[in-house]
């Protein structure tokens, strides 16, 4: 190990195609995907409409493209939608939820556990249908998991009773599930099961999964023939994208691989709490840890070598397939030996 190099927990986004990844990239066959097609992209969108129990997937470049592109095609300028409180859709998107798909966001409190609202909140934010002139609500947005809440969970009996009150107050249900996988590798279920009853969901391939770019949103075939042309629309259209699907095809075969990062989390919250922090119980690959000035002690971790972000007010810390277990342990000892200095 390289006692000199730092040790990057900033997120999981920061790993790279590794050699296997690479190779697929450079063989893959291509096609001009805007025109008639790209095969690999073809492959690696049924692909994930069959993981995701959808009818249909669209790659797009970012979970945010494919977040907005559901909110503008299930949203109308002007109407209000639900979403947690802090969740991606309203606080790391850069607005984009107002400015391209013109809607008012309402968040929703965490009544029922980190990250998840009740039944009961849904309803009484939806509302009752009413007079023309009345504001209208036809969007609930869920996240699964809830990167703000520490990569909290939501399981499929949890996720059925929201959309349950979503669907009795007519309202459709986005599913952001930029880390579908690792909730589904976390509750040892598929991620069909984490789709049941939603209108769209986004997944992300650039995170955990370790493809270097990119995402698609899934839904009915009706749903993601109009999304591609809002793709297109905001510049997401791609050509010989099938280079960058084959990552993408690689990274789906690495699913069983996640639950090695939540152990990962396990072991690094352990250590902090040993040393002292108040820490949030990993549910996934993302740590919490509160600390009374944050601006702080991202720059000790820096100083140590241990890169970091926040989330929510507190030091966040991330897990991935590019930092060992042998690297959690030297993150800790660096911590140890000098953070508090």
């Amino acid at each position: 190990m390289n006692e000199s190099r730092p040790i990057d927990l900033r997120s999981d986004t920061v790993t790279r195609p590794d050699a296997e990844m690479r190779a697929a990239m450079a063989a893959a066959e291509v096609g001009d995907d805007v025109l008639d097609g790209d095969p690999t992209m073809r492959e690696l969108e049924e692909r994930v409409a069959q993981l995701l129990g959808m009818e249909s997937a669209l790659w797009v470049p970012s979970g945010c493209m494919g977040n907005t592109i559901a909110l503008m095609l299930h949203l109308q300028r002007g109407d209000r939608f639900l979403a947690t409180r802090a969740a991606h859709v309203l606080d790391n998107e850069l607005g984009a939820a107002a400015w391209l798909a013109g809607g008012i966001p309402e968040p929703l409190p965490w009544d029922a556990a980190p990250g998840r609202p009740s039944p009961e909140a849904v309803t009484k934010a939806a509302g009752t249908n009413g007079p023309y002139y009345r504001l209208r609500t036809p969007l609930l947005c869920l996240e699964n998991t809830h990167n703000a809440a520490g990569g909290a969970v939501t399981g499929p009996e949890e996720q059925a009773a929201l959309v349950a009150a979503a669907r009795a107050a007519d309202l459709r249900v986005h599913l952001d599930g930029a880390r579908i996988w690792n909730a589904a590798a976390a509750l040892g279920v598929k991620p069909s099961e984490l789709t049941v009853g939603v209108d769209s969901v986004q997944a992300c391939l650039s995170k955990g999964l370790g493809a270097p770019v990119g995402s698609l949103v899934a839904g009915s075939r009706a749903f993601v023939e109009e999304a591609r042309r809002v793709r297109k629309m905001l510049g997401g259209g791609v050509r010989q994208g099938g280079v960058l699907a084959a990552a993408g095809l690689v990274a789906l075969d690495r699913l069983d691989r996640l639950y090695e990062d939540h152990d990962a989390a396990r072991q690094l919250a352990t250590g902090l709490a040993e040393l002292g922090w108040k820490v949030r119980e990993p549910h996934t690959n993302i740590v919490l840890a509160e600390v009374d000035d944050l601006h702080q002690w991202l720059g000790r971790l820096r100083e140590a070598g241990v890169l970091a972000s926040s989330m929510d007010g507190c030091v966040r810390f991330v897990t991935h397939r590019d930092v060992s277990r042998q690297e959690i342990g030297e993150a800790l000892r660096r911590i140890a030996g000098r953070a508090h200095g």
